[in-house]
């Protein structure tokens, strides 16, 4: 399992205040890919993918907005 903290600005989320695993922004490789999960990272400013572990979360000082 990974333990690669990924840290996101707001403008990095998609309008439901997420992101997919995996992700280009975590530098995955496509052959060791996982089935693609949404991870929301609005709600609480940051989420764990629960295949490969890695961490996603907001950059200190930047605010989620428009998320559910």
């Amino acid at each position: 399992m990974s333990q690669a903290v990924v840290e996101l600005l707001a403008k990095d989320l998609n309008p439901q205040g997420g992101v997919f695993c995996p992700s280009p922004q975590a530098d995955m490789k496509l052959w060791n890919n996982h089935p693609r999960v949404f991870l929301d990272v609005a709600r609480t400013g940051e989420a764990r993918c629960p295949y490969c572990g890695t961490h996603y979360r907001l950059k200190a000082g930047e605010v989620a907005r428009g998320a559910h």
